[in-house]
Parts: structure tokens; C-alpha cells; sequence
């Protein structure tokens, strides 16, 4: 069967190249990935019977992303005689036996009914938690046929799981990787686009890209240059991360009414973190020196693994709003309190949360505590649709920082702007 398609040049090696088992996708808006990778698995499932799945982190999302788009590509190349969609659920039926399968991710359970699959799209898979990629790699199995993984994304922060693996733990330097574009590395294909590879794309989709260079730097990097960084605005941009040693040395000076600690509750796809920190009361500097991240445990199981907060007495400061949880560690022999009412939860109490964190002038992390790091360092505001600021909303939900507004629930920082008394003035 032949057919006739007007690809743009950049990806037409890519449609073609099944010889890596990954395949990664980075851009930036507008630069067709998404649309040539759907074509590719029509391709290949048109030529050979396979069982593919493609995933989102939300199944919801799927039926206006993914779904539209194999919809689309099948009725502009008039393969609607050879390939039937199904609404519910969703699900494309070719006429040689192949099928392509669409899941979320919020909803793992469903994905465990499905046999041979080996082909994945995970589009915007850095939306995904890294042990739900994993997961998805041991999904990924046929007696017969070689796998292949294909990941799509924008994109984002350095500290997500997406930078983390396939360039800070490799090695691989994402500049080089701008500059080359296209590259190999092990087993894995690399693929950089922006919207100038996109030749269908209007001009005037371009000028806008370029227009925000002028009011929206990091949006214009994400959206124009397709390169990793800061997305949005930090919510602490006084957040750095120094050597456990040195950190040590500091709180080890510090008195113990100046120490802390904070835990917040969870379990399937919320965390249980605590945090140990301690504040340096007169210059208004945080650090954050230990960390506990841990979910799909037990109040027991986690009560076992803080073993050392009995003999240590340490005061925990834990949400309000599981007073079940807290009276069982208490009954445990745990020293926790229950914070304040509604601490974390009214957005009045999340508001006040977070301006607190942002007076202090320092917050200094332990290079330890990884995971503090990786939620706190690019740690972002959410916005609304017109792109204005959500001031209690942010771009992920941080487990840390609600364990760092539990811990500090009794404290009350100054405001940058002092207060000066006319003693200060020698008045």
C-alpha cells in the first residue's frame, strides 16, 4: 500500500528510525512533535500488528490531545476504511489486527488488563512521576517484537524527572543536545524541535512566540527556544543548596528551640514527608537539614521507620486535619502536635503559609535532602488563563513545603520591611 504524506523535513528521518528502544521528544510549542510521532506509530501499525498504548498522566485529558490527533491524521490520509475508532473506551482498531489503547495514568489498575504491549507514546510525560515511567517500562513486553518508547514534552524545570534521566544522569549536556538537534546516545534517540521546523505553522503563531521574549523570558525560552529551566515564577527564589557537611556545622550551633519539624500526610499518590530544619532567629535564615519521602506505607510502617523520634522526644508538627493519623503516632510514643486549625488547608491559611517562607531572607538546604531540593528549587506559582499569578497555587504539588508550613507552624518570622523602634534609633 502506498501513501502519499507531507511531512516537514525535520522529522522525516525520525518517522523512519525504529533502531533505539527510546525515543525522546523535546520542543516547543508548536513544533509538530506530537503530531509526527502519532503518524509514525499509524505507520508502523499499518505495516506490522501491534498493541500500543498511549498514556497521559490524566485520562481525562487524552479525548481533545491524543485521541483528536490520530483522528485527524487517519481522516486526512483516508484511512477510515482501515482504521475504526471507539469512544468508549477509547480505543483504535486497525483492519491487519493492531490496536492502539489510550490510559491515564491516574487511574494504573486499568493498565495491568493489557497483554503484549510493545509500543508506548507518553505524551507530555513530564506530567508523570518518574515511578510511574518505570512502571510503564515494565508494562512494555512481546515474545516476538522489538519495544520501543516514545516520550513527548515541552519543556520544563531541570529538577524534573525528565532532565534528571535522560541528561544530568547520563552525563549529556542539553546544550550540546540544542545545538546537534538530533542525536543518539546508548539506546536512546534524541529529538530537539522548535516552531521554525514546523513549515504548516502560520507566521503569525511565530510572531507571537517571538513577542514574548520581550515581556515573558522563561516562557520564551520554554515556548520558542524549547529549553529546559525555570518555568514560571519561584515561589522561593531565596533557595540554594549547600554541602550536608557545611549545613551541619551551622545547626549544630543552633539552640533547640530553633529546631523543627514538620510532616505532612499521605499515601497513594500523595507523599508522608517530614523535615527536620532549624532557624537562624537573628539573621532570618532557614535551613533544612533531613528529610523523610515516602508513599504506599502504612501509618505502622511509617511509624517503624521514624523510630527515632521516640527516643529523640523531637516535637513533630503535623496537619490538623488528620487527627486519626496523629493520635496513633501519639499512642505510638511519638512527641506530635496538631498544628493550627485548617493550617494548610483554607486559602487563607496557605496564602499566610507561604508569604511566611518567603520572609525568611535564606533558605539553605542540604544537598542530602533530594527530594526537598526537587520540589523546592523550581518550586513555581500556577496561573489562571489570562497568565496572571494563582498566589496559593503552584505548579506541583510540594509535599516538603507543606511539611515546612506544618514545622514552623508556631513561628513567626519578621517581615523583611523591620520594624524600627525608637531604640533603634537611640531614641
Amino acid at each position: 500500500m502506498n501513501i502519499a504524506k507531507e511531512v516537514n523535513p525535520h522529522f522525516e528521518d525520525f518517522l523512519f528510525d525504529w533502531d533505539s528502544k527510546l525515543y525522546f521528544l523535546v520542543g516547543g510549542y508548536g513544533s509538530s512533535k506530537s503530531y509526527h510521532v502519532a503518524l509514525k506509530i499509524v505507520l508502523k501499525l499499518l505495516g506490522e500488528r501491534r498493541t500500543a498504548l498511549v498514556v497521559r498522566e490524566v485520562y481525562d485529558t487524552i479525548r481533545d490531545s491524543c485521541f483528536s490527533l490520530f483522528r485527524e491524521i487517519v481522516e486526512d490520509m483516508g484511512l477510515d476504511a482501515m482504521i475504526a475508532f471507539n469512544a468508549s473506551p477509547m480505543q483504535m482498531r486497525f483492519r491487519n489486527g493492531s490496536k492502539i489503547v489510550f490510559k491515564g495514568m491516574d487511574k494504573p489498575a486499568k493498565l495491568k488488563s493489557i497483554n503484549n504491549i510493545s509500543l508506548i507514546w507518553v505524551e507530555e510525560c513530564s506530567e508523570l512521576k518518574y515511578a510511574g515511567f518505570k512502571e510503564l517500562l515494565g508494562r512494555l513486553r512481546h515474545p516476538t517484537l522489538p519495544l520501543h518508547i516514545i516520550l513527548t514534552t515541552n519543556p520544563v524545570a531541570r529538577s524534573n524527572w525528565t532532565y534528571q534521566h535522560f541528561f544530568e544522569r547520563r552525563g549529556l549536556d542539553d546544550k550540546d543536545f540544542y545545538r546537534r538537534r538530533v542525536m543518539r546516545d546508548g539506546n536512546i534517540y534524541y529529538h530537539h524541535s522548535v516552531a521554525d521546523d514546523n513549515l504548516f505553522l502560520p507566521q503569525d503563531y511565530i510572531a507571537q512566540l517571538d513577542e514574548m521574549q520581550g515581556y515573558d523570558a522563561d516562557l520564551y525560552r520554554i515556548a520558542r527556544l524549547g529549553q529546559f529551566g525555570v518555568n514560571g515564577k519561584l515561589v522561593l527564589p531565596q533557595f540554594e543548596i549547600m554541602p550536608h557537611n557545611e549545613v551541619m556545622a551551622v545547626v549544630e550551633e543552633i539552640p533547640r528551640k530553633y529546631l523543627r519539624v514538620g510532616m505532612d500526610f499521605g499515601f497513594e499518590t500523595s507523599y508522608n514527608a517530614v523535615v527536620r530544619m532549624a532557624i537562624d532567629h537573628e539573621r532570618k535564615w532557614l535551613y533544612i537539614y533531613w528529610e523523610y519521602y515516602r508513599n504506599h506505607m502504612t501509618d505502622d510502617e511509617t511509624a517503624d521507620a521514624l523510630e527515632e523520634f521516640v527516643r529523640t522526644r523531637e516535637c513533630i508538627k503535623a496537619d490538623s486535619a488528620e487527627p486519626k493519623a496523629i493520635r496513633y503516632y501519639q499512642k505510638r510514643g511519638f512527641n506530635m502536635v496538631a498544628t493550627k486549625k485548617s493550617n494548610g488547608g483554607s486559602r487563607h491559611s496557605r496564602l499566610d503559609n507561604t508569604r511566611k517562607l518567603k520572609r525568611f531572607r535564606r533558605i539553605i538546604c542540604s544537598d542530602a535532602c533530594v527530594h526537598c531540593i526537587e520540589e523546592l528549587q523550581d518550586l513555581t506559582y500556577a496561573t489562571d488563563r489570562d497568565g496572571e499569578i494563582i498566589p496559593d497555587e503552584f505548579n506541583r504539588d510540594a509535599h516538603t513545603f507543606s511539611s515546612l508550613w506544618y514545622g514552623l507552624d508556631d513561628y513567626d518570622v519578621v517581615d523583611i520591611k523591620h520594624k524600627f523602634t525608637k531604640e533603634a534609633f537611640g531614641l
